[in-house]
């Protein structure tokens, strides 16, 4: 064999070059560039609903095939809940919602018959505190107000003044009566817990009114 002869090219006939590409593509890496048997399904829905929105698909088959895609989507809507659950929505229930803070479930009713006992025993702050506290809560489980946590005394009797507006100077002051005994520890007396009970009683018999016709008027937190 001569210097030229090793110069041209090798052409294979049909039976080489038959087995050369089988060897070729046997090689790994063409196999693991295959598509998964998950792409062709991902791609085999894609074409289908593709044809489905498209109009190409066979109007006899066309109402089946979006009865289909209902019945799927539902399927894995019903997967998701049999999975992770419901979704949970928050509620706040208005008659025990935390109020100023305190965590005390009590109802309107039984913090005034605490109230009470507080005050036979003379222990005036106390009294006061719990008698605003039923005030509040006796609003909250009228549906009167929705106060949100971070809710003050001061911003309560703001927002309950704006349903009973004829009482907006009365709230103020037993909002101040509560801080007294509550916050800057001064001392109460049978005055301030009367005053007190004047006011819740005189709330429970008046009916709201809701000038903005707005019942939840939102929170106001402290300034």
């Amino acid at each position: 064999m001569t210097i030229r002869d090793l110069a041209l090219p090798l052409i294979p006939d049909g039976d080489e070059a038959r087995r050369w590409a089988e060897q070729e593509l046997s090689d790994p890496a063409y196999q693991a560039a295959e598509p998964t048997p998950f792409d062709r399904m991902a791609r085999a829905v894609g074409e289908f609903l593709g044809s489905l929105f498209s109009g190409s698909a066979p109007a006899a088959l066309a109402p089946w095939m979006a009865v289909g895609v209902v019945l799927v989507l539902l399927a894995i809507v019903v997967l998701a809940v049999i999975v992770w659950g419901r979704p949970r929505r928050t509620v706040r229930s208005r008659g025990r919602v935390d109020l100023f803070g305190i965590d005390d479930a009590r109802r309107a009713d039984e913090l005034r018959t605490a109230s009470r006992a507080a005050a036979d025993r003379e222990d005036w702050e106390e009294a006061i505190a719990l008698r605003f506290r039923a005030l509040s809560r006796g609003l909250v489980e009228r549906t009167v107000l929705d106060p949100a946590p971070g809710t003050t005394v001061h911003g309560f009797a703001r927002q309950a003044s704006a349903a009973f507006p004829a009482e907006g100077g009365a709230l103020a002051h037993a909002a101040d009566l509560f801080d007294d005994v509550r916050y800057l520890r001064r001392p109460g007396d049978a005055t301030g817990y009367r005053s007190m009970v004047e006011l819740d009683e005189r709330l429970a018999r008046t009916s709201p009114r809701f000038d903005t016709g707005d019942r939840d008027l939102g929170a106001e937190v402290a300034r």
